[in-house]
């Protein structure tokens, strides 16, 4: 099997990368996150992604895709933007995986304690269905915190608020 993950973060991909690798699957990255605002925040996560990939060997792919406007438009509640933001991501990210070779997917949305799981497995079994592929499904979430400090070790960045720009301007965090 050859798997693409879909990277939302540097911190994020420390223990589904770990994984993955003792696991011996063959894989490579791809950083797609249009909904990551503002520009500085999206800039800074996808160079941590890259200094993470780099430090594992692993091949990232990344997309400069930018739609901060379709996140301010949208304003209904949590659960239906979180379904829009993950379906615009892994529809992007299973075409990418069935135009360039791949098996499968995944996302290290999957590590994530305060991510929707259900959604997440659910849209990417939809998405890997239309493309012809396998959506891998692993709960990483039990390494979250071992991850996150890997992560503070290696001196990435780790980011306070989910990425959009509601929850930005939601993010008691913006405030320092």
């Amino acid at each position: 099997m050859k798997l693409l993950v879909h990277v939302c973060c540097g911190p994020c991909a420390v223990y589904p990368v770990e994984q993955l690798k003792n696991k011996g699957i063959d894989f490579e990255a791809y950083f797609y996150n249009p909904n990551i605002h503002p520009i500085d925040e999206f800039n800074r996560r996808k160079e941590n992604a890259q200094i993470l990939c780099d430090t594992y060997g692993v091949k990232l792919h990344t997309s400069d895709d930018f739609l901060q406007e379709k996140w301010e438009a949208f304003r209904r509640e949590e659960e239906q933007r979180c379904k829009m933001c993950y379906s615009l991501r892994f529809e992007r990210v299973a075409k990418f995986a069935k135009e360039n070779g791949f098996d499968a997917f995944t996302t290290t949305l999957l590590v994530s304690p305060y991510q929707k799981h259900d959604l997440i497995h659910e849209l990417g079994k939809l998405y890997a269905e239309k493309y012809g592929l396998e959506f891998y499904y692993e709960d990483f979430r039990p390494g979250f915190r071992g991850g996150q400090q890997k992560a503070r070790e290696l001196g990435l960045y780790r980011q306070k608020f989910c990425g959009c720009i509601i929850s930005y301007n939601e993010s008691p965090f913006t405030k320092k």
